[in-house]
C-alpha cells in the first residue's frame, strides 16, 4: 500500500476499500446499476481481483469484506454457474451470504451455510477466508465456545494475525454477545503480548477500549457523564500513546491500516486530544472509513467536522 503521507489539502472521501485502488474501481462498479448481461461482466472484475491476492491472506481477506458488501444478490450464484468447479465463487458466496446475514440479522439457512463453509474449506486447504466466514456465521448464530474456538484454531494456523477473524472473535468476547468484559480483556491483553509489533491486530486494543467508552456512553445517566474519563485512564492512555506511533512511515503496512487510523482519530477526538488527533487526520489525508465515525452520524460529515476542529486546535 502507499506510504503514507501529509495530505492535509485533500478532500475526504467515504472510501470502505481504503487505500485499495483496484477494490475502489470494482466496487465502484459493482454499486452502480446493474444493466442485463452486467453480472456476467461483475463476476469477471471481482475473479481477477481476488485472483491478484494470491496468498496474501490479509489482502483477501479486506477485498472479500468489501466486494461482498457492495455486490448484488445475484451476482455470487452468476459467477458459480460459470464456475461450478472453482474454490472462489464458493468462497465469494459464503462471504456474500454472511454480508446478508449481518443486514438482516439472522442466518437463513444456518447448516447450509456452515456446510459450504466447510466445503470451501476443503477445496483449497491453505486458505483462512473460508475459516472466518464460518467463525462470523458461528457468531451470528451465538455457538457456544466449544464449536467456536477449534474454528479459531484452523485460523491461526493459516494466518495467524488475521484482522478480521480477531475483530470477529473480540465481538463474540463482548458482554453484549457470548462473553464478558474480563473475558474481552484477557482476549486483548493475550494477543497483544504475542502479536507482532504493528500486525494486522494492532487496533484490536483500541477497538476494545472504544465498545467499552461506548458501553458507558449507552448506560445513560451519571455513568454517561463519566465516559471520557474513561479515556484517561492508565490503560487507555498507554494504549493511545502506543497507537500514536502508527503515524511514522511505513508503522502499518497491512490492508486495513487506514482503518485503524480513523480509529485512533476518532478515539483521540474522543478523549479531547485534538492537537494529537490533528497529527492522524493530516496522516489519513482524504481516506474516510465508515466506522466508527458512523456511530455517531453521517461518517464523512463527522470526519470533516473533527478534522476541521483537530486541525485549528
Amino acid at each position: 500500500m502507499p506510504i503514507f503521507g501529509r495530505r492535509r489539502t485533500s478532500a475526504p472521501r467515504l472510501a470502505p476499500e481504503l487505500d485499495d485502488a483496484e477494490l475502489g474501481r470494482v466496487r465502484k462498479h459493482l454499486t452502480a446499476p446493474q444493466v442485463q448481461g452486467q453480472l456476467d461482466l461483475s463476476a469477471g472484475l471481482v475473479e481477477q481481483l481476488l485472483r491478484d491476492t494470491r496468498s496474501d491472506w490479509d489482502l483477501r481477506t479486506h477485498r472479500l469484506a468489501v466486494l461482498t458488501e457492495a455486490a448484488s444478490p445475484g451476482l455470487a450464484q452468476v459467477w458459480r454457474r460459470q464456475r461450478p468447479k472453482d474454490a472462489d465463487p464458493l468462497v465469494f458466496q459464503v462471504w456474500a451470504e454472511l454480508a446478508q446475514a449481518r443486514r438482516d440479522g439472522a442466518v437463513e439457512d444456518p447448516r447450509g451455510l456452515l456446510e459450504r463453509c466447510r466445503r470451501a474449506a476443503d477445496l483449497v486447504p491453505a486458505d483462512p477466508t473460508p475459516w472466518i466466514a464460518q467463525l462470523g456465521a458461528l457468531r451470528l448464530l451465538r455457538r457456544p465456545a466449544e464449536e467456536v474456538y477449534p474454528v479459531c484454531r484452523e485460523i491461526g494456523a493459516r494466518d495467524p494475525w488475521n484482522r478480521a477473524a480477531h475483530l470477529e472473535m473480540l465481538g463474540y468476547l463482548s458482554p453484549a454477545e457470548c462473553g464478558s468484559h474480563a473475558q474481552a480483556l484477557d482476549f486483548v491483553d493475550a494477543v497483544r503480548a504475542a502479536a507482532p509489533a504493528n500486525s494486522a491486530v494492532a487496533g484490536l486494543e483500541l477497538a476494545l477500549l472504544l465498545e467499552r467508552y461506548r458501553a458507558t456512553l449507552a448506560a445513560g445517566g451519571v455513568t454517561a457523564l463519566g465516559a471520557r474519563r474513561r479515556w484517561a485512564r492508565p490503560d487507555a492512555e498507554a494504549a493511545l500513546e502506543r497507537a500514536l506511533t502508527w503515524t511514522l512511515p511505513d508503522a502499518l503496512t497491512h490492508a486495513g491500516a487506514p482503518a485503524d487510523l480513523n480509529l485512533l482519530a476518532y478515539a483521540l477526538v474522543q478523549a479531547g486530544r485534538l492537537r494529537e488527533a490533528a497529527t492522524v487526520f493530516e496522516v489519513l489525508g482524504a481516506t474516510v472509513a465508515p466506522w466508527p465515525w458512523a456511530l455517531d452520524g453521517e461518517p464523512l460529515q463527522q470526519f470533516e467536522y473533527w478534522r476541521e476542529q483537530a486541525l485549528t486546535a
